[in-house]
């Protein structure tokens, strides 16, 4: 219940500093806010982000439906129940090697971008041929 009286009190006097505040200090944050988001070391590492968001971070949920598909197969195909088994069995070990490897990838194309110097640094960009967030308000 004190957690909850917290959260209400806090809500509170947020929102009556911020009517206090009105317009103008909103626009003084925005204006701040976008002066540090287009600085050349802001843009480096949302390139970073953008990159890796391209890379084998995508790879690793394609390898868990494919070793879903190929467990529920295994088990679908004809013959004893125990010969199902036995494959479906099969086909998940194989599933969770193909899972663990893909884990692997993922996390050394993490390690690997987090240690290597973005190519834009020497190349003398700054980034600021990004364009700024929208600011509609």
């Amino acid at each position: 219940m004190k957690g909850k009286i917290g959260i209400v009190v806090g809500l509170t006097a947020g929102y009556v500093l911020g009517a206090r505040a009105g317009r103008q200090r909103y626009e003084q944050i925005k204006d701040a806010y976008l002066r540090v988001y287009n600085t050349p070391a802001v843009q480096k590492q949302v390139d970073k982000v953008a990159e890796f968001g391209k890379s084998a971070a995508f790879a690793l949920p394609s390898v868990l439906w494919n070793g879903a598909v190929k467990v529920t197969r295994a088990a679908t195909t004809s013959g004893t129940p125990g010969q199902k088994l036995d494959a479906a069995l099969d086909a998940s070990e194989d599933a969770a090697d193909d899972v663990k490897d893909a884990a692997k990838t993922t996390a050394d194309a993490v390690t690997g971008s987090a240690k290597k110097p973005a190519s834009r640094a020497s190349s003398g960009s700054t980034g600021s041929s990004r364009k700024k967030p929208s600011s509609a308000s």
